[in-house]
């Protein structure tokens, strides 16, 4: 059985930075394909950025691109999100998702093409 644990998250000032993890166990674990969601208060659940292992090479959202870091440790099986100068309006609960598939460029922003999910970290950006 396969089990995504994300951490690191909490209560960050505006302009802060913190780092979020994401570690995945389980015989049946490859994960050729993982990223980070997340879902803002009110909100749909909405695409960060993920990470193939053909590539190497994150993809991310748009409007995150140059202040969110996504890194994988394919040894340790863990996937990392630093993010830096933090706004209220990254408010929201992270979620890590994996699938086994190498999903291509088009299709990583969508949640359905991930069968494997975290519990959720919640992050609050906030003075």
């Amino acid at each position: 059985q396969v089990q995504l644990l994300e951490s690191g998250g909490g209560l960050v000032q505006p302009g802060g930075s913190l780092t979020l993890s994401c570690e995945a166990s389980g015989r049946a674990f490859t994960g050729n394909t993982m990223a980070w969601f997340r879902q803002p208060p009110g909100k749909d659940r909405e695409f960060v950025g993920a990470v193939k292992r053909s590539s190497g090479m994150p993809s991310y959202r748009n409007s995150l691109k140059g202040r969110f870091i996504i890194s994988r440790d394919y040894a340790r099986n863990t996937l990392t999100l630093q993010m830096n100068s933090l706004k209220p309006e990254d408010t929201a609960v992270y979620y890590c998702g994996a699938t086994n598939r190498l999903l291509i460029t088009s299709s990583l922003a969508g949640e359905e093409q991930y069968e494997y999910w975290g519990q959720g970290t919640q992050v609050t950006v906030s003075s």
